[in-house]
């Protein structure tokens, strides 16, 4: 039997970056809000994505720091990584935050239903719990913010053990000798890094000409670099055939140039990308147009049934946890009455956390050209940097795309050692259509890394004094 309950101001289905800060927004300004989810609150980002991975990344950083604490003047001897430790401490976080998320939606009285949430008609969810017991929820208005899963391919169907996914990888505690990993966007970068750090030996398969093919190719390339010094077999241009599966482990087949190729490791990772989790909560059945798992929605984030919006991964744009987060608070201030100028989709900054990281915004000089604009390029690299230099992190640099007429910051990419907190200073200064001229005119202290952004913006205009 379901049993009604008071209707809300806004019923969220899902509690991830997006669901929750929509959920904790709108009820800070008066709506009276539940926020659905079957799992922990969190979603995949906190939970098995964003930060357990980068718990994770940050242990392989401090394993190799150790290794070459020689070149720091200290002498360390028997250092040995112990992964089911580091996926603990990994575990430990996301526990610690997903919590926190829990603790806020007490705080500001935002109701919490455990259950899978599903619409049942226009401004009603019903949920379902674990043991079956049904809820209806009554709503003026609904947030789909189910998020998305990872997407395989044929003759790689995962299994858990041999051919995997992100989230069993997150909790694998066996070191393993080998890994193949099929995908070199972030996902796949990320964990290549990883596991090579601890020793392992990595084979990266990418279908595109190169490794993260959304990003600027100059950097990417150096990256590549990089990555093959450390060992890192990597095939680009490759087409995945299968994976056969033994005791031993699993052999990937492929294609390169018309030659067949194979790869064996102890596991193959599949990161080809994700597909949405709009299908089956009643979304279709209104009228929402859902494709491939993804549901449309229009500028305002509507799906096309009135009063029920969508944000985050699960309507197929821009499938970052940043980018949910502000989408939620657009769609829950707009609902409370409060004007949001909207999401700056020309302004998301991108970040992959390997070593050195890889962080990007605004347009890459690949897109420049293919759009025509007269523009000019600075570049900086941080070997001629003095705090990269102390810090021990000479590789990498700054590299900005200006527009040659008037000066305005169109993009910015940077491979580097705190790269992800050094491109807030260009988001701010494109959100603010500052140019180049204003951010030289800034003072930055002395040493820093932000002085290569500073350099990098000199050097676009001829006028760099360190290079």
């Amino acid at each position: 039997m379901v049993e009604p309950k008071n209707v809300h101001d806004l019923a969220v289905i899902g509690a991830g970056p997006g669901g929750y800060v929509a959920a904790i927004r709108a009820a800070q300004l008066g709506l009276k809000t539940v926020v659905i989810e079957k799992d922990r609150p969190g979603g995949i980002c906190l939970n098995w994505g964003c930060i357990p991975t980068k718990a994770l990344l940050r242990s392989a950083e401090i394993f190799s720091l150790i290794q070459h604490a020689s070149e720091f003047g200290i002498q360390v001897d028997g250092a040995r990584a112990d992964l089911p430790a580091i996926i603990k401490r990994s575990r430990k976080i996301a526990d610690r935050l997903a919590k926190g998320v829990d603790s806020l939606f007490r705080k500001y009285h935002v109701e919490h239903v455990a259950g899978f949430g599903r619409l049942a008609g226009r401004g009603v969810v019903e949920v379902a719990a674990a043991d079956g017991r049904k809820t209806r929820i009554d709503a003026k208005n609904v947030i789909i913010a189910t998020g998305s899963k990872p997407r395989a391919l044929p003759g790689l169907q995962p299994d858990g053990k041999r051919i995997v996914t992100y989230f069993e990888t997150l909790v694998r505690e066996e070191m393993p000798r080998s890994v193949v990993i099929v995908g070199a966007g972030a996902i796949g970068v990320e964990f290549a890094y990883f596991y090579a750090t601890l020793g392992a030996k990595v084979t990266l398969l990418e279908a595109l000409p190169r490794i993260l093919p959304m990003e600027d190719s100059e950097i990417t390339a150096q990256l590549a670099d990089l990555f093959k010094k450390a060992g890192i077999v990597i095939a680009t241009d490759c087409k995945v055939e299968s994976a056969e599966k033994d005791d031993q482990g699993v052999l990937v087949r492929f294609t390169r140039a018309g030659d067949r190729m194979t790869a064996r490791g102890d596991f193959c990772l599949v990161a080809v990308g994700t597909e949405g989790n709009a299908a089956g909560i009643g979304l279709e059945e209104l009228g929402a147009k859902v494709e491939r798992g993804f549901v449309k929605v229009d500028a305002d984030y509507q799906t096309g049934v009135n009063g029920v919006f969508a944000i985050g991964d699960v309507k197929g744009t821009w499938l970052l946890a940043h980018v949910a987060m502000m989408e939620g608070l657009c769609v829950a201030e707009r609902l409370a009455g409060h004007e949001h100028p909207g999401v700056d989709t020309s302004n998301i900054p991108r970040g992959i956390y390997c070593h050195p990281e890889v962080a990007a915004i605004g347009i890459t000089e690949d897109e420049a050209k293919k759009q025509g604009l007269e523009y000019q390029v600075g570049r900086f690299p941080l070997r001629a940097n003095g705090r990269a230099l102390a810090l021990g992190e000479p590789e990498g640099m700054v590299k900005v795309i200006v527009d040659a007429k008037y000066g305005e910051v169109l993009g910015a990419t940077i491979l580097g050692a705190g790269a992800t907190e050094l491109l807030a200073e260009i988001g701010v200064a494109r959100t603010g259509e500052s140019t180049t001229r204003e951010v030289l005119h800034t003072i930055h202290a002395h040493p820093t890394l932000s002085e290569a952004v500073f350099e990098a913006m000199a050097h676009a205009l001829g006028e760099a004094v360190h290079i």
